[in-house]
């Protein structure tokens, strides 16, 4: 993959540009592309009735641990137990309660499109100075996806079709490699799809495997395009930024995100767990699914975790 510095970034950021396209006032970005018909369409793909789960575990064990990474991974304590019960003897029953304390990044989850920005600008024009504030995005928060998220989701297995368990770190998939994972599930990118990207990296990460964290494998900036021109809605991955790290040496760290939420309001998400759709998949020769993903009601929030669902 060719670098790519500041200016490049600007000029293809231009190119690809939805700031517009559905309104000066648009704060939902690419998922505008997922229409009702394209929700009936998704609901069209349901077969058999079954249900994955694509969240990992939000506990401790996850990828936060490093001092720097400006995270914490997610804290689950219960906050009555054993019969404590604030009614005293008053009361003909006992109950247990709990809390976590989690990062709207630290687990599974999406960006908001105020996540990211440069030149001080957001996706569709707005200024972060009035976008998002310390009370929380005044603009293109993730209250916007509130609604949720469904359509039909693409399993993009490129360790498989590789024949490999994993992707090695910094391993970079361009647009031949999205051409070719769609090739080999048999499928056609549609407008509105969700592609569910999977590198086979969080969940050995998860295991105990060291994945290589600041060169994960994973899109090049040049995939922007591509995803521009198939107009597709959203790409969700279980790695831990969508796109390659640590490859775009003397440019920008994470040139797709820049392009993708900045520029094109493109849904972006995080540490997925694909293995057991993986697997299904492998077996059954669907790659195709009904997505479902529904972020958290957070006024102001510049992400949200979340529980999607794959339904074949």
């Amino acid at each position: 993959m060719p670098s790519i510095d500041m200016e490049g970034v600007r000029t293809l950021g231009r190119e690809l540009s939805n700031w517009g396209r559905w309104g000066d006032d648009d704060q939902r970005g690419t998922l505008n592309l997922i229409t009702p018909d394209r929700v009936s369409a998704a609901a069209a793909t349901v077969r058999r009735g079954v249900t994955f789960g694509l969240a990992v575990p939000a506990d401790g064990t996850g990828p936060y641990s490093a001092p720097g990474s400006g995270r914490f991974n997610p804290i689950h304590t219960m906050t009555r137990y054993r019969g404590d019960d604030p009614r005293g003897e008053l009361s003909d029953f006992r109950s247990s309660e709990d809390m976590v304390i989690l990062g709207t990044h630290s687990s599974t989850h999406v960006d908001a499109l105020s996540h990211l920005w440069y030149d001080d600008l957001l996706y569709n024009g707005y200024h972060h100075d009035t976008a998002v504030t310390a009370w929380g995005a005044e603009r293109c928060s993730i209250q916007n996806l509130s609604a949720g998220v469904v359509s039909r989701g693409v399993l993009l297995d490129i360790p498989r079709r590789l024949g490999v368990d994993h992707l090695e770190p910094g391993t970079e998939i361009g647009p031949a490699g999205l051409d070719a994972a769609f090739d080999a599930a048999g499928l056609r990118p549609r407008p509105g799809d969700v592609l569910l990207l999977r590198t086979g990296t969080y969940p050995r990460h998860r295991r105990g495997a060291d994945v290589g964290l600041a060169r994960s494998p994973g899109l090049t900036w040049e995939c922007a395009r591509w995803i521009r021109d198939h107009e597709i809605a959203a790409v969700c991955a279980d790695n831990f930024a969508v796109e390659v790290l640590g490859a775009n040496a003397g440019g920008p760290m994470i040139p797709f995100h820049m392009l993708a939420i900045r520029d094109m309001g493109l849904l972006l998400g995080e540490l997925f767990d694909f293995e057991a759709l993986a697997e299904d998949c492998a077996a059954d020769g669907v790659h195709e699914c009904m997505f479902v993903a529904s972020p958290l009601n957070i006024p102001g929030g510049v992400g949200s975790p979340l529980n999607p669902v794959a339904i074949k």
